[in-house]
């Protein structure tokens, strides 16, 4: 991949150098140039998103919003949001950003663990009352707070929530993003200037992004890969930015194709509504894009295989990384075959260690830890969790299982809270997964262990089938067992949904899988039944 000869890369990065004083760079140089656009047609040059961030900031201190406050974002994929970022980085403020599908619970709980000074939203987004339920949960956080509503004319009416005021942020802190977290409450992610840009540079300088090469992002930009890879890429390397709010997977490939689009990350439901899309076009799919980035749920090998097929113009990789940082990748230009299965390299200055009782440090298989310089410092107002997370020589546990294979590439083999106890045994859903998902009818799965009586648990997997197609157990287990599954890995049980319950980042709930499996009764193929295999293989 070859990288323009522009700004970006007359200048590399300072640390400490704040990201307003870098894209400030960019709108003197070239002010006219688009910086972000969107898919309701709106879209904003580098000068006219630099000067509605400065009114928006304007507007926030007019409300009591100083430096080191935290407003937190609660804005769609429009061009608004990212002029909210960059408002609240003019000001010194700490921009906490979420995703729009947080409900009213969850969104006082977090206002009330970040001490939100302010908060940014619209009165709807689509078919919900955004503006009140951002009302209701300020209310039940008990702080006080300007609640920032944008108007159809783009004005913005303030209402004043009562209560104590929240004391001010740390001094390091530079944003604050949400884990989709899984299995319980979000838990607020610090990062600085400097854990962010690195990743940023990371990017920048592994896929050769620059300000000629635009930015597509369909990830909702409240959650972490939006937020970092969108919106904070394209103010760190002055790309364009083409947001989508509704996904659309026909709509994805020509948006694309009309900008040109360059580099995108999302998850791995996106890139199989990408493949599955009719094209009718002389190019391939994602002709323009030359890196496509894709993590946040496991990616089966032959997602990866067909997008290949598909989309020959394009790098498909898999992502790992965390809201809490890291981030491997595949490198351009290395021999595919070196990746099949694995999870890539390290960015530059990311440590990865695996942590086992039974081996030596980065030996065999274990829980991955990382530490470097794009890891984040700490979990706002539950610094015991951070502490506990944290060996003492500064290495992160992420609660993933992994190994590093001999040519330094990540393999992941499962996440510690995912493992299925079966008569004592600790079994991995990923090869299950991987292998369930190569079925010609299975859209989505997840594998999960069910309670019983007898071993502890069972093997369960959850499907969503393509429209039109149907599956039992036995169907499904003798299409897996020629396909050369272990009979150990067998699914005891199949339970078919109509759709799965995902965070933001397109991860897969299984924390709200289980109880819809212990609920569900064996009742014949109806779309919540589940077939219980008899025998036991203990």
């Amino acid at each position: 991949m070859t990288k323009g000869h522009d700004v970006a890369q007359e200048r590399s990065f300072v640390p400490g150098e704040a990201l307003t004083d870098r894209f400030e760079q960019f709108v003197r140089a070239a002010p006219e140039v688009i910086s972000v656009r969107d898919d309701s047609g709106s879209s904003l040059s580098r000068i006219q998103l630099w000067d509605q961030a400065a009114a928006l900031s304007q507007t926030l201190a007019g409300s009591g919003v100083r430096a080191r406050d935290v407003v937190l974002v609660l804005l769609p994929n429009r061009v608004e949001w990212q002029v909210a970022l960059l408002a609240c980085l003019q000001l010194g403020a700490v921009p906490a950003t979420i995703p729009m599908t947080t409900d009213a619970r969850t969104l006082a709980y977090v206002l009330e663990l970040i001490g939100a000074r302010a908060i940014i939203t619209l009165p709807h987004h689509r078919r919900a009352a955004t503006g009140e339920r951002v009302l209701e949960a300020a209310r039940q956080a008990g702080n006080a707070c300007q609640v920032l509503t944008l108007q159809d004319d783009g004005a913005y009416l303030t209402t004043e929530i009562n209560g104590r005021r929240p004391p001010s942020a740390p001094e390091h802190l530079e944003h604050l993003m949400f884990t989709s977290s899984t299995t319980g409450w979000p838990k607020a992610v610090m990062h600085t200037r400097d854990t962010l840009a690195a990743v940023n540079r990371g990017f920048a300088e592994r896929f050769g992004i620059s300000e000629s090469t635009p930015l597509f992002m369909p990830s909702p930009v409240g959650h972490s890969v939006g937020a970092w890879h969108g919106g904070r890429l394209s103010l760190f390397c002055g790309a364009q930015l083409v947001l989508q709010d509704e996904w659309d997977p026909q709509k994805a490939l020509q948006t694309v194709e009309e900008h040109q689009c360059y580099f995108t990350a999302a998850a791995t439901p996106f890139l199989k509504d990408l493949v599955d899309a009719p094209w009718d076009n002389p190019h391939p799919k994602l002709a323009s894009l030359r890196a496509f980035l894709c993590g946040g749920a496991p990616v089966p090998p032959h997602l990866l295989e067909e997008a290949g097929v598909q989309m020959p113009n394009t790098f498909v990789t898999v992502l790992w990384g965390m809201t809490e940082g890291g981030v491997t990748t595949g490198v351009p230009g290395e021999d595919a075959s070196r990746s099949v299965g694995l999870a890539g390299l390290p960015l530059p200055g990311l440590e990865l260690r695996i942590l086992s009782d039974e081996s030596a440090p980065g030996e065999g298989e274990g829980e991955l830890a990382m530490r470097g310089p794009g890891v984040f410092v700490g979990y706002m107002g539950q610094e015991d969790l951070y502490q506990a997370s944290v060996t003492p020589d500064g290495f992160f546990r992420t609660g993933d299982l992994a190994r590093l294979e001999p040519n330094g590439y990540l393999k992941l083999t499962g996440r510690l809270k995912d493992l299925i106890v079966r008569g004592g045994v600790n079994l991995s859903p990923i090869p299950i997964e991987e292998a369930i998902a190569r079925h010609p009818s299975v859209r989505q799965v997840a594998v999960i262990g069910s309670p019983d009586e007898r071993i502890g648990e069972r093997i369960c997997a959850v499907v969503v089938l393509d429209r039109g197609f149907e599956i039992d157990l036995p169907q499904l287990n003798e299409w897996l067992t020629g396909q050369g599954l272990s009979r150990r890995l067998l699914p005891e049980r199949l339970m078919v949904v109509s759709d799965m319950p995902v965070t933001a980042a397109g991860k897969i709930r299984k924390v709200d899988l289980k109880p819809m499996v212990e609920q569900a009764k064996p009742s014949g193929k109806t779309s919540t039944a589940i077939n219980s295999q008899e025998e036991d293989e203990s």
